[in-house]
């Protein structure tokens, strides 16, 4: 009888959970934590600096001056996160602002008229994402032509002009109240605030949200997996459209002004916004509360220049400077990440 010996069992390493990180580690590991740090030292460097930054008529006014230019930066954020871009954006904003003004003047309501225009932002935002998605052109192609036409546009249908505003409506996002006697705040805080959590609900809490991010991060992945990505894509760029609607009604609101001249650098100013928010150029990454503290970095820079008595060809070279430093550290953390 043959008998067989087996070997003692080796016995199992420990597990071992690894090593928790620093603070240091998970603040530089979070996407927000680069523009939140800007603020804050944007902050103290400028009520260090001038007289007025601190003062509470100057900090409503900050947050007014980034009602516009941050409700840009959402829409700009949907397209981007599909790795995309956005050059026309501004551009159909304005032309919402004229086509609500003068509609508004001559012949509609103010509430018909206002429809009309965020319609037509929407519209605009959906013939671009056609020609992206079923003609597969590149966005930055897409949207630059679209700025050019948009351009032309505006000043052809205002014939020179600007269009001022008076309904009650139109002018609603502009109505002030004070909180305590002292901070002054608008209706159209209000709507950015529920804007900025609708879209981050549904960035963050929806298969729809879910879908953009792969697209973004990659688009024939994500296809193979069993995403539309047409659809996705196309329904990005129309909702973008109609928060550039909303950015148009929330200029009125701030200027009760159409002006086919205003917001020549707005597409610019919401791109810098988003890149300084975390948010990748090259899709999949990022989200609103970055875009949200990159507009409010945006506005701080703008304004504290502005209160230091800075020329504006300095403060759009500080901006510059800003969009190079966020995309290089894009790409690092990209390339550790890979």
């Amino acid at each position: 009888m043959t008998t067989t010996h087996t070997s003692p069992a080796t016995p199992e390493a420990p597990a071992t959970r690894p090593p928790a990180k620093s603070l240091l580690a998970r603040l530089v590991g979070n996407a927000a934590a680069g523009p939140l740090a800007a603020l804050v030292i944007a902050v103290i460097v400028f009520a260090l600096t001038t007289d007025t930054f601190f003062n509470i008529d100057n900090g409503s006014l900050i947050v007014e001056q980034f009602l516009v230019v941050g409700t840009l930066a959402l829409g700009q954020t949907l397209i981007i996160l599909t790795a995309g871009i956005d050059l026309a954006n501004a551009a159909i904003m304005v032309l919402g602002t004229l086509v609500i003004a003068k509609l508004g003047q001559h012949s509609l309501p103010g509430g018909l008229a206002l429809l009309v225009g965020v319609l037509l932002c929407t519209a605009i935002g959906a013939v671009s994402g056609t020609l992206v998605t079923r003609l597969r052109l590149p966005p930055f192609i897409v949207t630059l032509g679209v700025l050019s036409v948009l351009t032309a546009t505006g000043q052809l249908f205002a014939n020179g002009e600007s269009f001022g505003v008076s309904s009650g409506v139109l002018t609603f996002l502009g109505k002030r109240s004070y909180l305590f006697g002292q901070i002054e705040v608008t209706n159209g805080m209000g709507v950015a605030i529920v804007l900025i959590v609708g879209l981050w609900f549904l960035l963050t809490q929806t298969s729809w949200g879910r879908n953009v991010y792969a697209v973004g991060d990659d688009e024939e992945a994500a296809r193979l997996t069993g995403i539309n990505t047409r659809r996705t894509l196309l329904s990005v760029y129309v909702l973008a459209g109609f928060v550039y609607g909303i950015a148009a009604w929330q200029a009125l609101g701030r200027i009760p002004n159409a002006d086919p001249n205003a917001f020549q650098t707005g597409n610019l100013d919401s791109i810098t916004a988003v890149v300084i928010g975390g948010t990748s150029l090259f899709g999949g990454r990022g989200g609103i509360p970055g875009t949200v503290l990159g507009a409010l970095v945006v506005t701080v820079l703008t304004n504290g220049l502005t209160q230091a008595g800075i020329d504006s060809l300095y403060q759009q070279v500080a901006t510059g400077i800003l969009v190079i430093v966020a995309v290089a550290v894009d790409r690092v953390v990209r390339r550790r990440a890979a």
